[in-house]
């Protein structure tokens, strides 16, 4: 008995150490406790999403080690866990604390990313500042920083301004100070918040500190973070580009480095800036980024090759709704050529980037071959109902597919009203409107319905305990041909 307790308990203090913890349902329970933060990855082997997380999910847990523990489950051997956790897509990550279900966590899906998020679950939501020395030390980040000073322990804008904490702390550096004398030198004498954009940021265009004087709730105070802690030109990342995306948004790509050449980035980003404090409030969001880490993107979304601008900054322009533009013209060191590629846009008169395979010459197929270029001419035709599958030429699920929607698109060949069609999403530009995350992903564009598509998903897909097992010709044909749609 006691060679065993001894080996059990060499076993837990064995998974303690581990960077990234293999939980199960036999488990779960037993060692969630043991630490009072956590995030848990609910994964399937076979996800595609989730082998591409698993090398940054491990880089995050090894920084992360001693302060936030990562763990994950199996959720093919361990349903019982993932059911009550209510893990309905791969991967799933949510935030656990002492065992218990915080959050979900919906941070960036990188090793910095997620490294950043975790580190801000650690100690206490907003830190509290005593002294002028306090507040110097903690606005001195590379992150903004958001200040609460109140007159004391007891006043109500305090209790919600750490409720304000507690909800955004994934988001945001909060602290919080009862000396009011803080606030003054910033031009304040009563209570207020203090937004502090990062030093390395500053710049002679607009206000390193911003003060929050309005009636103070959540909601108000989420709204002032969010309409002003980026400034007029940000430095976009890996991490915050989905927040700065939400809008229409200009970014410049230049060789940007904070960390070794903080004058030397913010040479072109003043340049950018003096242009862009013109056009404030017409509707366009400006940035500015490392063209490095953005490479890729760069090269798959606007057709840019690595030596395209040179030292100078890359010009492009992302709307929410996907439209893409680029700058062609060098930029040049005044300014001009940005301030006249601005004026084409406001104007309508520059034409969209739109990263399309040519249009097959031809196209007799029972399966129609769709281009970003033909999708509106074929997919958004007003008088046929089509299927579309998105699929990219390695995945092994669209190959096991293929057969199975030649025979479907063969069935329904008669029918003039229907089109049986496909399209390299990997080659070409997804349109809005089509949440593409995996392969093969397929949709029903109906008559009087483009703006509205239909994702097709098989009836109790629960019961396939693999993708591959729904794409059959009993699944396809019966769920597809027989659909309320055709």
């Amino acid at each position: 008995k006691i060679h065993k307790c001894f080996c059990c308990m060499y076993i837990f203090v064995y998974l303690l150490f581990l960077d990234v913890l293999e939980l199960g349902d036999a488990d779960f329970d037993y060692l969630a406790t043991e630490h009072e933060t956590m995030l848990v990855k609910f994964y399937a082997p076979w996800c595609g999403h989730c082998k591409k997380l698993a090398p940054e999910f491990e880089k995050a847990a090894s920084r992360l080690k001693g302060s936030v523990q990562l763990a994950k489950v199996d959720c093919t051997t361990n349903s019982e866990t993932c059911s009550r956790f209510g893990v309905s897509g791969y991967p799933t990550l949510r935030i656990f604390r002492y065992g218990k279900d915080s959050a979900p966590y919906d941070g960036p899906r990188t090793a910095e990313g997620i490294y950043e998020t975790m580190r801000r679950q650690t100690g206490p939501d907003s830190m509290h500042l005593k002294t002028k020395d306090d507040l110097k030390a903690f606005v001195n980040n590379h992150d903004a920083s958001i200040v609460g000073v109140f007159s004391g322990t007891d006043s109500p804008r305090l209790a919600e301004f750490l409720k304000a904490a507690t909800l955004l702390r994934e988001q945001f550096r909060f602290a919080h100070s009862t000396n009011l004398q803080l606030a003054e030198e910033h031009g304040a004498n009563s209570e207020c918040v203090l937004l502090f954009r990062p030093p390395r940021l500053a710049n002679a265009f607009e206000d390193s500190i911003v003060i929050f004087r309005d009636y103070l709730t959540i909601g108000s105070l989420r709204r002032f973070i969010r309409d002003h802690i980026y400034g007029l030109c940000p430095h976009m990342t890996i991490e915050n580009r989905d927040r700065l995306r939400v809008r229409d948004l200009l970014t410049a790509y230049y060789a940007l480095d904070y960390h070794h050449n903080i004058p030397g980035s913010n040479y072109w980003r003043n340049r950018v800036m003096k242009v862009a404090s013109k056009y404030v409030g017409r509707g366009l969001t400006f940035s500015i980024a490392n063209k490095k880490d953005f490479l890729l993107e760069l090269e798959e979304d606007f057709g840019m090759g690595t030596s395209d601008g040179g030292e100078l900054p890359f010009i492009t322009i992302r709307t929410r709704l996907g439209h893409k533009y680029t700058m062609r013209e060098e930029f040049t060191r005044d300014g001009a050529s940005l301030q006249r590629f601005l004026e084409d846009y406001f104007a309508g008169r520059l034409k969209r980037y739109i990263k399309s395979e040519p249009i097959p010459e031809k196209n007799s197929g029972a399966v129609k071959v769709v281009v970003a270029e033909s999708f509106d001419q074929v997919v958004n035709d007003p008088d046929k109902n089509v299927l579309i599958q998105f699929f990219s030429p390695l995945c092994p699920h669209c190959k096991k597919l293929e057969p199975v929607y030649g025979e479907l698109a063969e069935t329904l060949r008669s029918d003039p009203k229907i089109v049986i069609a496909k399209m390299n999403a990997l080659a070409n530009d997804v349109p809005l409107g089509y949440d593409v995350q995996g392969f093969p992903t397929i949709y029903f564009a109906p008559v009087g319905r483009k703006d509205e598509p239909v994702r097709y998903q098989v009836r109790h897909l629960s019961a396939y305990p693999r993708p591959e097992a729904r794409w059959t010709s009993a699944t396809v044909l019966d769920e597809v041909a027989s659909s309320q749609f055709i």
